[in-house]
C-alpha cells in the first residue's frame, strides 16, 4: 500500500497592487491559484474595498494600516482553517509596500510568512528620493501609464476614471518618495522570491535582484519574457511559480 503524504494548509496569499491600482487587479487571480493559494487582495485606506475609511498619511501610517488589515484577515481565516499559511505578492509600487506590511504583520501576528514575492521593483536604496509626478503634466503623465501598459484603455479614455487614475498615481508617488529614506533598512528573517522580466525598462533584472540584501536567508531570482507588467498579465505563470516556491511538487 502506497502512504501518500497528508497536504499541507494552502497559503493565504496577500496581494498589493501597483501604483494607482486597487485590488480590482487582482480579482481574476483567486481561482487560479486553488487550491493551494487562495488569493487576496489588499487595498489602502480610502481605496477599492477600503474607500469609505480616511486615508492614511505617509509610509509609516499606511504601512501599520494595511498591516492591521492583513492580521484580521489572517487571525479569522486561521480559525477556520487551523495552519494556515500566508505569503504576500506585491508588483512595481506594490512590491516595497508588499515587505513592509508582511514584516509588521509577522511581527503583529506572531507568525512569518511563507516568504514575500517581489516583482518588477528596485528595492529602496536604488529609488530616486523626493516626488518625482508632481511636475508632469496630466496628458504627458497619462500618455506614459498607457505606454506601460498595465491600465485598461477604457480607464484611460473615460475623462472621470483618467482623474481619478492621476490622482492616485501622484498620491502614491508620494508614498513612493519616502522609500528611499525609510524603506533602506528594511530586513526580514523569511525568504523572498524576485521576479524580472528581463525587457523591463524600469526594473531591469540586475536591479531587481539586489532585493537579496533584505532578507536575512537566500533569494530564489526568477527571469521572465516581458516588459514592467509581465508578471501580472500572465497570471497563470507567477501563480505557479508561488505555488512552486510555497508547496514543492505540488504545481
Amino acid at each position: 500500500m502506497t502512504v501518500r503524504p497528508v497536504s499541507r494548509p494552502p497559503v493565504r496569499l496577500y496581494c498589493f497592487p501597483h501604483a494607482g491600482a486597487t485590488s480590482l487587479v487582482y480579482r481574476g487571480w483567486q481561482p487560479l491559484g486553488e487550491p493551494h493559494l487562495l488569493v487576496r487582495g489588499v487595498d489602502a485606506p480610502g481605496r477599492g474595498t477600503r474607500r469609505q475609511e480616511r486615508k492614511a498619511a505617509g509610509f509609516h501610517a499606511l504601512v501599520r494600516c494595511m498591516a492591521e488589515q492583513v492580521v484580521a484577515d489572517l487571525l479569522t481565516e486561521r480559525e477556520r482553517t487551523p495552519g494556515l499559511r500566508w505569503a504576500t505578492f506585491g508588483h512595481s509600487f506594490g512590491a516595497t509596500m508588499s515587505l513592509a506590511v508582511a514584516a509588521e504583520a509577522a511581527r503583529q501576528a506572531g507568525v512569518a510568512p511563507e516568504r514575500a514575492v517581489l516583482s518588477g521593483a528596485v528595492p529602496p536604496g536604488l529609488q530616486r528620493p523626493g516626488a518625482l509626478l508632481d511636475s508632469v503634466p496630466d496628458e504627458e503623465l497619462l500618455a506614459r501609464t498607457a505606454a506601460d501598459g498595465g491600465t485598461p484603455s477604457a480607464v484611460l479614455a473615460d475623462p472621470t476614471m483618467g482623474r481619478i487614475l492621476l490622482g492616485m498615481l501622484r498620491e502614491d508617488d508620494a508614498v513612493r518618495a519616502e522609500f528611499a529614506q525609510e524603506a533602506r533598512g528594511l530586513r526580514v528573517d523569511f525568504p523572498l522570491t524576485l521576479i524580472a522580466a528581463r525587457e523591463d525598462v524600469h526594473a531591469p533584472p540586475e536591479k531587481v535582484w539586489q532585493w537579496t540584501a533584505h532578507s536575512t536567508v537566500p533569494a530564489r531570482r526568477v527571469g521572465i519574457d516581458g516588459g514592467h507588467f509581465a508578471a501580472v498579465r500572465r497570471p497563470e505563470d507567477t501563480l505557479a511559480t508561488i505555488v512552486d516556491d510555497t508547496d514543492p511538487g505540488e504545481g
